[in-house]
């Protein structure tokens, strides 16, 4: 993103750009961010499933306190 100038003023640009070649660590993270974000969807998707695939408020609130008590985080 570039700010433009009157005549007469300094230009000043701001770069808000993410590097070309992320390294090594940022690759590994963001891969296992991306395996553990499919792994939690499909997840949430058989557990629909065996619910009868209706999404109700409840079947929400479930689905959402098993997230952050980590019961699905296991593989197995």
């Amino acid at each position: 993103m570039t700010i433009a100038s009157p005549a007469g003023y300094q230009v000043i640009a701001v770069s808000s750009a993410t590097p070309a070649n992320p390294g090594l660590l940022r690759r590994l993270y963001e891969a296992l961010f991306e395996s553990r974000e499919r792994h939690a969807q499909r997840s949430v998707d058989a557990y629909i499933a065996r619910r009868g695939y209706r999404m109700t408020d409840s079947l929400e609130r479930e689905i959402g306190e098993r997230m952050l008590d980590g019961q699905w985080m296991s593989r197995r």
